[in-house]
C-alpha cells in the first residue's frame, strides 16, 4: 500500500483529498503544517507528499514551502 504525507495548510478541501486517495486505496497521514520539520518528514518515510490548498500567503504555510524545496525531485 502506497503512504501519501498530506500536509495540511488549515483549509477544510484538506480531507475531500484524504477521502479520494483513500477510496483509491492510499494510506494517508495527515500533518498540520506546524506539527513536523523535514527530518520528521524524512523519518516518516511517505512514498508521497502533498501539500493540501491554504488560505493565507506562503508565508502562513508552514513547513510546506521548505518540504517543497528540499524534496523537489527526490519525491513526487
Amino acid at each position: 500500500m502506497t503512504k501519501v504525507l498530506m500536509i495540511d495548510n488549515y483549509d477544510s478541501f484538506t480531507w475531500n483529498l484524504v477521502q479520494y486517495f483513500q477510496a483509491l486505496g492510499q494510506q494517508v497521514l495527515v500533518k498540520r503544517n506546524d506539527e513536523l520539520s523535514l527530518t520528521q518528514i524524512r523519518q516518516l518515510a511517505p512514498d508521497y507528499l502533498v501539500i493540501s490548498p491554504g488560505p493565507g500567503t506562503p508565508d502562513q504555510a508552514g513547513i510546506s514551502l521548505a518540504a517543497i524545496e528540499h524534496f523537489a525531485g527526490k519525491m513526487p
